[in-house]
């Protein structure tokens, strides 16, 4: 009887082990339909899915002077404003772009402002085969999360099992303190954009 009791206390034992084993070595769902990730740096063009994306340029910035609802404004951050400039191609069919995340080199994410008013150079971004269009995405992010950040782009927030554009900033100069070399004290977003590429 007792060697019985040991027996099945010594499966008890084993089943419960396994299931603990197997509940933390499988790859969550989040995991399985994460989206699929294309890797590049600034400049490249990288190819999606359904849009082709190339970033260009970076500026950053302690104030945001824009208008909303035809009043000029000027927003300021406790971190550094940084406003992406990219062009934006759709591949096959016309196809929306509205999702821009900020990613620092601790993986910590910052998603796009919302304090800004409505924008036609603003996400999302209708695309259209064959026609590039300037896309500008602006994010608040603290000023030791740029060195070795990232920018990720995709149609939407949630789009399991789709492309996202992983664009390397290494292009962006930064001091010895891994903070960027030029800063602006106020940056015009409303300005017609500079001609040519930096």
């Amino acid at each position: 009887m007792k060697i019985r009791v040991l027996g099945n206390l010594a499966i008890l034992c084993a089943t419960v082990a396994l299931s603990y084993g197997m509940q933390v070595s499988k790859p969550h769902y989040a995991d399985l339909t994460a989206p699929i990730p294309v890797d590049g740096a600034m400049h490249d063009t990288l190819h999606a899915r359904s849009f082709d994306v190339r970033l260009d340029k970076v500026v950053f910035a302690r104030a945001l002077k824009t208008s909303q609802f035809g009043q000029e404004k000027l927003l300021t951050t406790s971190g550094l404003w940084a406003v992406v400039t990219t062009n934006l191609t759709a591949t096959v069919a016309s196809t929306t772009v509205a999702d821009g995340t900020w990613q620092g080199p601790t993986g910590l994410r910052y998603h796009q402002t919302e304090r800004l008013g409505y924008s036609p150079d603003m996400p999302p971004h209708g695309v259209d085969p064959g026609l590039e269009k300037r896309g500008l995405f602006v994010f608040e992010v603290p000023p030791d999360q740029i060195s070795g950040a990232r920018l990720l782009i995709a149609e939407r927030q949630f789009g399991p099992l789709d492309a996202q554009a992983r664009i390397s900033l290494d292009g962006v100069p930064t001091g010895a303190d891994g903070q960027p070399i030029d800063v602006l004290p106020q940056y015009d977003l409303d300005a017609p954009p500079p001609q040519g590429k930096s």
